[in-house]
């Protein structure tokens, strides 16, 4: 067991940001369940600043420490963005302050972000959990996929989304799209090649490029960010004052206004 102490991390906060589908609570304690890299954690979270990995130091080392990104100071990151003075980015900073941009796996982000178009973030983790299912806790590469048909995948629940999911495992086989190769890009760059791509638009190559590329400059705008943008700043906000950190503010802004929509249906 590995004791955390850090109060910029929140693995609830985490869990329920939108850019990973495969962490979930286990019962009414706070133990939440991680699985990535073919590897499963349990995180408990004992206060706000407390965190307890189970797994060894090893493991921690080489696997949890970077796709947690806790190299990262994002209490620095925090301070340079609350700079600007803007009451919105404070109330969200705030009120999201253990959230991080994890280090995933970037095929498991290409394939979840396609399946995530104007979806569901529950119906998003149902359709990646039966997906996975067959393989335990490994996600299935493109060459298991390329044993799948556009059937299979509407049988997981994937609708229209079915075909994108064909197109780009037929990309990956024939090798016009190649993930190596996509490792080595800018973010600018990587949105682009994306974008060439059925089913793949600016919100989703953003996306990616953000949670799959770890590019933090990235800035995917869904309709909640669109309210947001509109409905804070008129219209008119400038994501180049947040390089080169847009990314991490997006979540922030995206986690804040999410919960805050959720907290008022509950009430």
């Amino acid at each position: 067991m590995i004791e955390v102490k850090n109060a910029d991390f929140c693995i609830e906060q985490i869990a329920n940001s939108g850019q990973c589908f495969r962490i979930n609570k286990l019962g009414p304690a706070d133990i939440w369940q991680v699985v990535a890299f073919g590897k499963v954690l349990r995180v408990h979270r004992i206060d706000r600043n407390t965190s307890v990995f189970h797994c060894s130091p090893e493991e921690f080392q080489s696997i949890w420490v970077d796709y947690f990104d806790l190299r990262r100071d994002y209490g620095m990151i925090k301070n340079l963005i609350l700079m600007a003075d803007d009451p919105f980015l404070r109330h969200a900073i705030a009120y999201g302050a253990g959230l991080r941009i994890l280090h995933q796996d970037l095929w498991e982000v290409i394939v979840s972000f396609i399946i995530s178009q104007r979806n569901s973030i529950p119906r998003i983790k149902s359709t990646i959990e039966k997906l996975c299912a067959p393989y335990a806790y490994a996600f299935p590469s493109p060459h298991v996929l390329t044993a799948y048909g556009e059937k299979d995948f509407c049988n997981l629940g994937l609708g229209y989304r079915a075909r994108y999911l064909m197109d780009m495992v037929e990309s990956v086989k024939s090798g016009t799209f190649d993930v190596e190769y996509l490792k080595t890009l800018s973010a600018g760059e990587a949105i682009a090649y994306l974008k060439n791509f059925n089913g793949i638009g600016e919100k989703v190559a953003n996306c990616i490029a953000l949670y799959g590329l770890h590019r933090l400059e990235s800035f995917p705008v869904d309709t909640w960010i669109s309210r947001i943008i509109r409905n804070q700043y008129g219209g008119n906000f400038n994501i180049k004052n947040l390089s080169p950190y847009a990314g991490i503010v997006q979540q922030y802004m995206f986690f804040y206004q999410r919960s805050l929509r959720r907290e008022k249906n509950d009430s």
